[in-house]
């Protein structure tokens, strides 16, 4: 890497106050040319791809990973279209949130500003470099994108691309950037930053949010485990909860919105559970279960006390039985970690007293965890799922990348 840290992180200091004083319009171009960008270079980023993939599975990197790095024509579209999604969305930038004239005619304003530079440090995941240039530039910041040493290649030509569209657009190349290096050094360097960057955001495994967050003075957004629960109640719909169970732990299980563990109310296990049995074998999910779930599955795999605490990002699931609505929400409250839960109910009072008493970032009744998402809840590309309550929490998307600052508009006022 021909430039240090300290100098990218000066630079993208410097971008931001450009970016500030740009239009939404003008941000909008960018975004557009960085989708059109895209499609120009295509093949060179599949042949880059390509080799990425090639030299982590020669390098005995796991498959669940190999899935998460490789840019396959389905997750190409994606990105494509996140950007021009992102160019499409109202500016969040610049909003009056706030207005009063008070009695002496002071004019006060409280208005929405980017947060400044943001710093993103990720594994895997490509589409991760497209949606945090697309979500940072919507949102009026300057970004600094820290992507794992397997997709080094991959995100070379993704960087490119994105600041040659940038710079058409009349902005500065720095507004996006890069540290193109596999060093752990480098990270290091990056949290030290705390003069020129205004918020981190690690995307990865607990561990790496855990490091990143203790050995900062930078504000850190963080997205820790994705536990999720669905209670079925025993007033669901069992067909349709059944459909959204399988959805929620087999549309892809790798990722954080996927279920991990399942509540059945007990006066819905014995007609529910031999249900899920045959749906998850046919999925070639393992179902590990406590003692009132085995009595009616004997042959499955019984689950131990860690497993209530585990993100398994894997075909397996823990299912435990218990005895209505106040069991299920205690369960979540012990073992959840903030992220997406869900009830499968038909009675309108237990929906409601759940999302009332479960304090996650996204509670859902009825529907799949796999919409707890930027996408799915209108937001275009989000830059990760905040399990924290301040400074934002669940999908973090444009306007969650902007501040407020207050405006006072006075004609001589004194106090």
């Amino acid at each position: 890497m021909n430039i240090t840290v300290e100098q990218i992180a000066i630079q993208a200091r410097e971008a931001s106050r450009a970016l500030a004083a740009a239009s939404g319009a003008q941000r909008a171009k960018a975004l557009d040319a960085m989708a059109q960008k895209l499609l120009d270079v295509k093949d060179a980023l599949m042949a880059a791809n390509d080799a990425d993939v090639a030299a982590a599975k020669n390098n005995g990197v796991p498959a669940p990973f190999l899935k998460r790095l490789a840019v396959t024509e389905k997750i190409f579209a994606y990105m494509v279209k996140r950007l021009r999604e992102a160019a499409a969305l109202p500016d969040p930038v610049g909003r009056v949130l706030f207005g009063r004239t008070m009695p002496t005619g002071l004019k006060v304003s409280k208005i929405s500003v980017p947060l400044g530079v943001v710093a993103i440090i990720y594994e895997a995941r490509p589409n991760v470099t497209t949606d945090a240039a697309a979500v940072a530039l919507k949102s009026g910041n300057a970004v600094i994108l820290r992507g794992g040493s397997e997709s080094l290649g991959t995100n070379r030509v993704l960087v490119k691309a994105m600041q040659e569209a940038v710079t058409e657009a009349g902005l500065p190349a720095t507004t996006v950037q890069f540290i193109d290096s596999p060093e752990h050094s480098v990270v290091n360097e990056l949290l030290k930053q705390d003069k020129y960057i205004d918020v981190l955001i690690p995307r990865g495994g607990k561990s790496l949010i855990s490091a990143v967050a203790q050995n900062t003075r930078i504000p850190v957004l963080k997205h820790y485990n994705g536990i999720c629960h669905q209670y079925v109640a025993a007033s669901a719909d069992l067909k349709m909860a059944l459909d959204v169970v399988v959805n929620s732990k087999t549309e892809r299980v790798e990722v954080c919105n996927a279920l991990e563990t399942l509540l059945v109310d007990e006066a819905a296990a014995r007609s529910f559970l031999p249900m899920l049995k045959t749906a998850m074998d046919e999925k070639g999910v393992e179902l590990r279960g406590c003692k009132r779930v085995l009595e009616i599955l004997p042959d499955i795999v019984p689950a131990t006390e860690a497993d209530w605490d585990e993100e398994y990002l894997a075909p397996i699931l823990s299912v435990r039985v218990v005895n209505g609505l106040d069991e299920a929400i205690e369960h979540i409250a012990r073992h959840g970690s903030g992220h997406t839960d869900g009830i499968l109910t038909t009675s309108l009072a237990e929906a409601r007293e759940f999302t009332a008493r479960v304090d996650s970032a996204s509670v859902l009744v009825n529907a799949s965890t796999r919409l707890s998402g930027g996408g799915d809840y209108g937001m275009g590309a989000v830059v990760g799922i905040s399990t924290d309550k301040l400074h934002a929490r669940g999908p973090v998307g444009p306007e969650e990348l902007c501040s407020y600052k207050w405006i006072a508009e006075g004609n001589g006022n004194l106090r």
